[in-house]
């Protein structure tokens, strides 16, 4: 019978339950422990999941009433109270869990939205993940996330069914192509004018590097090493802008080398080396990220060098290695988890088709810890 029948008449709606009708599953666990159980070795078949209209045998009503009491829409309040209060009980009995897909289709949507993230790899998205399935829940949205993807896939992904919308986070600009008008969209940490029609939240990096480079120059470092992303996602652009304003302002020296993140800590180790052998080698240096700091870390103590003691480092991040290197290492918190939660907030409000008011940059700080401390003195440098 269609979804949007009408309930059933008062003679359907009082008919007493059918303790035993037939095709009904028996109770959970029942036939535990038969000695005709499958054979060693073997998967047992799967119990076969009671449907909608077990439940409407043993409710005593038609399939439709079990359909309209569970559509959540506004003709399911034409069932009446207490046959909504028998089918909802005879529902629970049987372990019974209403499909979605009939609801999802009146209304037009998945309940599914796409996180697009570079590096699923990368420990920083996942605090990111955190943030979004946190909030993602409280608006009864299902998260699928997604790496290394290109705009292709992006289009696809928007001009198919699959999602209601998309969360795009740390974008290059390769990786971002034509996106369809209709397809709700919020970009995280990008460039506010990737696209202006559309929602995006940043991150204060540019304040974090900032404090970094402070940081360092008030324990009385000169000549700073910084450690540099390749890629070049706007996040990076960004820190790097503001590296370069701040050494110049404070006039400090700089020894720079560039990183890929996603070759991860042996790069960063090899790199790392070849800037402490150098003969101007700095006693200070900042990491793009926190795992770039970590081959820092390494490449220091294969040479005889301590960390602070001849080596201050700093990383970007604040992910949990951050704490658990010896000595724990001073970082710029950037709040992924935040960040998730705003992205997933204003897509949902787009979902509801409000307008979303724009989000100010979440603020970014030093975490201070014991990987750095005050410069050399002229003499022991």
């Amino acid at each position: 019978m269609p979804e949007n029948a009408a309930p059933d008449s008062a003679a359907s709606d009082s008919a007493a339950p059918d303790s035993a009708a037939p095709g009904v599953p028996a109770p959970a666990g029942a036939g535990a422990g038969r000695a005709d159980g499958p054979a060693p070795g073997t998967w047992p078949a799967p119990v076969r999941r009671p449907t909608g209209r077990d439940v409407a045998r043993l409710a005593g009503v038609s399939q439709a009433t079990v359909s309209l009491v569970f559509s959540g829409s506004e003709a399911g309040r034409r069932v009446s109270d207490a046959t909504r209060e028998r089918v909802r009980e005879a529902a629970r009995s049987l372990g019974y869990r209403p499909q979605a897909a009939g609801r999802q289709l009146r209304l037009g949507r998945s309940g599914m939205i796409l996180l697009a993230v570079p590096n699923i790899l990368g420990p920083f998205f996942g605090r990111v993940l955190e943030g979004v399935h946190e909030e993602a829940g409280r608006h009864g949205l299902a998260v699928v996330v997604s790496s290394g993807w290109g705009s292709a896939t992006l289009a696809e992904a928007a001009t198919t069914s699959r999602f209601d919308g998309l969360l795009i986070c740390s974008p290059d600009d390769s990786q971002l192509g034509e996106l369809p008008a209709d397809t709700p969209v919020v970009f995280l940490d990008a460039d506010p004018g990737t696209d202006r029609t559309r929602p995006t939240v940043e991150l204060d990096v540019a304040g974090g590097m900032r404090a970094a480079v402070e940081h360092l120059a008030g324990l009385g470092h000169r000549r700073i090493g910084r450690l540099r992303s390749t890629h070049s996602a706007y996040t990076f652009r960004v820190r790097q802008a503001a590296f370069e304003e701040t050494v110049r302002r404070l006039g400090l020296e700089v020894v720079e080398l560039g990183v890929s993140l996603n070759e991860g800590q042996p790069a960063a180790r090899e790199a790392a080396h070849r800037l402490l052998a150098r003969p101007d080698r700095p006693h200070a240096v900042i990491c793009d990220d926190d795992v770039v700091a970590s081959g820092v870390y390494q490449a220091a103590a294969e040479r005889g060098l301590r960390v602070p003691a001849d080596l201050s480092v700093i990383g970007i991040d604040n992910v949990p290695v951050a704490a658990l290197l010896a000595p724990p290492l001073t970082t710029v918190d950037l709040p992924g988890e935040e960040l998730g939660r705003a992205g997933v907030a204003a897509l949902a409000g787009l979902l509801r088709g409000e307008a979303v008011a724009p989000v100010p940059p979440l603020a970014t700080s030093l975490v201070r810890r014991s990987s750095t401390t005050e410069a050399p003195s002229p003499a022991q440098d």
